[in-house]
């Protein structure tokens, strides 16, 4: 028998039965929120507080606050009440002030706005500089590099490329070809400090150069592998000895369609009086400053990441090795990369990018 002081009945109509219903079962309104309908629902079942405290973890004093709330105010008794605290000492006005100073104008003597020379223009502390750029994703002190083409077929080019990585040909491999020219075979010259734990891997900034070496890549864009030949330089003669390469490797019954951009070995005379002297190669050449059309890019940003910008070798032969060495690897578990972008998502993106710098012409 549960004894304690009578409590008011609660009596729900059929509306407020409804909504409380839902704001019990939601998924996104707050925790807090849901907790409370739920409360009411169960003392409307004719649960008591200490059983209903019991289900939700609270205590008696707390089910029973929010019961009241709930008899004295119904519905809106449920929310939070606003909070007292120190009114506001910046108002809209000075906030729309600093955006319009920060985005239209550039400070004196400097090339971009600091939180410091922004607070110092507004008469409004940094905190605040800070938090309004926070908020508003204000931010003077990045930039975002890019490049347009001025190819005249660059429309063409690009719906020819994407059509490759999208709607590759039947019974033909689609390469994507580059060379990442210049490699440094750097060797630090006090060994690397071992990562541990609450400190990170220590190297020291200074090496001693032994040479470079050039790396010749080509890109399966069906399953992810690679072909490759490091060259000590890369001219024509390296171009044709890897076309050489790639034509031992792939089977004679598939036509190949290369992708390469348009540096001047991959055009060279003789380049092209070898690919004439066999049909089966198709030659796709990238719009001028688009080498970000060419898969192979990011892959060399991946052997850059994985196995060359922090690696130290003690020779070119070394750096040869290792190369060789994080290919077969990578060759291994290789996969695809995933192209999902149209010819016509890339036309509108380049569009909307003219746009916006037309629009910033005076």
């Amino acid at each position: 028998m549960v004894t304690g002081r009578p409590k008011p009945a609660l009596i729900l109509t059929t509306d407020e039965h409804t909504q409380l219903r839902s704001l019990a079962g939601s998924r996104t309104l707050p925790h807090a929120l849901v907790a409370r309908a739920r409360v009411v629902l169960w003392s409307a079942d004719g649960q008591s507080n200490t059983q209903i405290a019991r289900r939700l973890r609270w205590t008696n004093a707390t089910v029973g606050k929010w019961r009241q709330r709930f008899v004295q105010h119904r519905l809106p008794g449920l929310y939070d009440e606003l909070r007292p605290g120190r009114p506001r000492s910046i108002d809209d006005e000075q906030i729309a002030a600093l955006l319009k100073r920060t985005l239209s104008r550039r400070p004196a003597q400097s090339t971009h706005w600091s939180i410091r020379q922004a607070a110092q223009a507004s008469g409004i502390s940094r905190s605040t500089v800070h938090r309004v750029f926070q908020t508003f994703g204000v931010q003077p002190h990045r930039t975002r590099s890019f490049k347009l083409s001025t190819d005249p077929f660059f429309i063409e080019k690009v719906r020819d490329i994407v059509g490759l990585y999208l709607h590759p040909p039947d019974h033909a491999l689609v390469l994507c070809v580059d060379e990442k020219s210049q490699i440094q075979a750097l060797n630090r010259t006090q060994p690397v400090l071992p990562m541990g734990l609450g400190y990170v891997e220590g190297v020291t900034h200074d090496y001693v150069r032994h040479g470079t070496t050039t790396l010749f890549a080509a890109l399966d864009i069906t399953n992810g592998k690679v072909f490759t030949e490091c060259k000590p330089r890369h001219r024509h003669q390296e171009f044709l000895s890897f076309l050489r390469h790639l034509d031992q490797n792939v089977p004679p019954a598939y036509d190949v369609h290369l992708i390469v951009d348009n540096y001047a070995t991959h055009k060279h005379p003789k380049v092209r009086t070898w690919l004439a002297q066999r049909p089966r190669y198709h030659m796709h050449y990238t719009p001028t400053y688009s080498s970000w059309l060419n898969q192979v890019e990011r892959w060399f940003g991946i052997i850059t990441q994985r196995a060359i910008h922090r690696g130290s070798f003690t020779s070119v032969h070394d750096l040869v090795e290792k190369i060789d060495a994080f290919v077969q690897r990578y060759n291994r578990s290789s996969r695809p990369f995933a192209w999902t972008a149209t010819a016509d998502s890339i036309l509108q993106k380049i569009a909307r990018l003219c746009s916006r710098i037309s629009g910033t012409q005076h």
